[in-house]
């Protein structure tokens, strides 16, 4: 029974390491979407100021908006809320759109 128990663990153990491994690969394909595209103007890290003033760091837009939501406004292409012409139109595939969501998500605060 104690045998059991521990292969139970370990596979358990192993299968979230397995499922992790890809969200953190989608997450490195997602940075470097955001490097290419969004740091002229955005902080895409987790600290630091955005070049662009008033272009919101990407972990403070990570942080305030679900991530569906964003899903549904980078499908149909970003349209800010505020009179930007600096923002360009920006429309992304969906597997590009989901390791972006993958990246964002690294940006948001750590659960405690």
């Amino acid at each position: 029974m104690k045998n059991m128990k521990l292969g139970l663990a370990a596979t358990a153990l192993l299968l979230s390491a397995l499922q992790a491994q890809p969200v953190q690969a989608t997450a490195a394909r997602g940075r470097v979407i955001v490097q290419d595209n969004c740091s002229r103007c955005h902080a895409i890290g987790r600290t630091g100021k955005s070049p662009l003033a008033k272009a919101p760091p990407l972990r403070i837009i990570a942080k305030k908006y679900p991530l569906e939501n964003l899903e549904e406004a980078f499908a149909e292409g970003i349209v800010v809320s505020h009179n930007a012409p600096e923002m360009p139109p920006f429309e992304m595939e969906p597997g590009a759109i989901a390791d972006l969501l993958d990246y964002l998500k690294t940006l948001r605060p750590k659960k405690r």
